[in-house]
C-alpha cells in the first residue's frame, strides 16, 4: 500500500488511510504500508507538519497492490508539477488499483487515469474538476466512487471511508468493522452516502439566479420542479440554467432535485412513523419504487434499511 506524499499535501489525506491500513494489521491483515515521496526525502504538509517518507519511488517494488494519491488544497499547484503528475502516472501503471483522496482526483485526472470514468472529489471542487476535465464523469455527492480498479473519495475524512472499504474488500466486513471500532469512526457510511447537505449548497453558490432556484427546490421538494418550470422561474433558458448548475455546483438541476428529495426522505424516515409510501409522496417521489431506486443509486441501501440503520443509531445516541 503506497501512500504518496509531496510538499503541500493535506496531512489527513495521508494519515487517514495509512492509519486504517496499519490498524487493520493489528487485527490480522498483512498490509505493507509505505509513505513514499519522489526522492525519499521528508515533505512539509499544507498544515506545516513535516512527514518523513519510508522510501523513494525508485525503491518501491516493481508491482504495487494499491496506490493512494492524496491531494493538496491548492490543486492547481499539484497538476502544474509535471514531475508529480508523471510520478502518479508511473506508479499507477504498476498498481493493481489506484485510489485518490479529496483533491487527489485532480492528479489522477491530469494523468489521464480518470478518462471516461466516474469520479468523486470534495463537493466544493466538483464543479472545477468537471470543468477542467470534461471527459471525467464527476459525481459531486458520494463519499467515494469506484470505477473498475480506480477509486476516488470526496473531502478529507472520506479517505478513511475509502480505506475501510478497501479493507472490507480485501479481508471481509468483520475485520473492517473491528478497524472502525478501534478508530471510533462510522463503519455504516456506504459509498453513496451524501458527503454534504444538499440544502446547504446554495450557501456555496454566489450566483443570485442559481441561489433562488435552489432555495425554491429545497423549500418544497414535493413540487414538480420540471426543468422548464425552473428556468421560467429563474428567467433564463433551460440551457443556461443547466450550465449554471454544472459550473457552480458540479451537477445537473435534475440531480440536485433528486438529492434534495432523498435528503427530505431521510429526515422523514428517521424522525417519524409514516409509511414508505407516505414518505415518498411527501418528499416528491412519484412512488415508493421511484424513491427506492434513488436511495439505492445515491446511498446504496433501500429506504427501509436506511430507516432501520439510522433511526436505531439515533435512538441509541439519545439514551446514554
Amino acid at each position: 500500500m503506497a501512500v504518496l506524499a509531496f510538499d503541500g499535501v493535506q496531512l489527513l489525506d495521508v494519515a487517514g488511510p495509512a492509519e486504517v491500513f496499519t490498524t487493520a494489521n493489528e487485527d490480522g491483515a498483512d498490509y505493507d504500508v509505505r509513505i513514499v515521496s519522489e526522492t525519499g526525502a521528508g515533505i512539509r504538509t499544507s498544515s506545516g507538519v513535516r512527514l518523513s517518507a519510508d522510501t523513494s519511488a525508485e525503491q518501491l517494488p516493481e508491482r504495487l497492490g494499491t496506490l493512494v494519491v492524496p491531494g493538496r488544497p491548492d490543486w492547481r499547484r499539484a497538476v502544474d508539477d509535471r514531475h508529480l503528475v508523471d510520478l502518479v502516472t508511473a506508479l499507477s501503471t504498476r498498481s493493481s488499483r489506484t485510489a485518490s483522496v479529496c483533491a487527489g482526483a485532480f492528479l489522477l485526472a491530469e494523468a489521464g487515469i480518470l478518462e471516461g470514468r466516474r469520479a468523486a472529489t470534495h463537493w466544493r471542487l466538483a464543479g472545477e474538476l468537471a470543468t477542467r476535465y470534461p471527459r471525467v464523469r464527476v459525481e459531486a455527492d458520494p463519499v467515494f466512487v469506484q470505477d473498475g480498479p480506480v477509486l476516488t473519495s470526496a473531502g478529507v475524512t472520506t479517505g478513511i471511508d475509502l480505506a475501510l472499504a478497501l479493507v472490507e474488500a480485501d479481508h471481509g466486513a468483520d475485520l473492517a468493522r473491528a478497524v472502525a471500532r478501534q478508530l471510533v469512526v462510522f463503519m455504516a457510511r456506504p459509498a453513496g452516502q451524501s458527503q454534504f447537505s444538499a440544502r446547504m449548497t446554495p450557501r456555496g453558490s454566489g450566483h443570485p439566479t442559481l441561489r433562488g432556484v435552489m432555495d425554491a427546490i429545497a423549500a418544497d421538494p414535493a413540487q414538480a420542479h420540471h426543468m422548464d418550470a425552473l428556468a421560467l422561474q429563474a428567467g433564463v433558458s433551460t440551457r443556461h440554467l443547466s450550465r449554471l448548475f454544472r459550473t457552480e455546483v458540479g451537477m445537473t438541476p435534475g440531480r440536485y432535485v433528486e438529492l434534495v428529495r432523498v435528503e427530505a426522505a431521510q429526515a422523514l424516515l428517521t424522525s417519524g412513523n409514516d409509511s414508505v409510501d407516505a414518505v415518498a409522496a411527501r418528499s416528491g417521489f412519484g412512488s415508493a419504487e421511484s424513491m427506492r431506486r434513488s436511495f439505492q443509486h445515491i446511498i446504496g441501501v433501500a429506504p427501509t434499511v436506511y430507516r432501520a440503520r439510522f433511526r436505531s443509531t439515533a435512538e441509541q445516541g439519545t439514551r446514554g
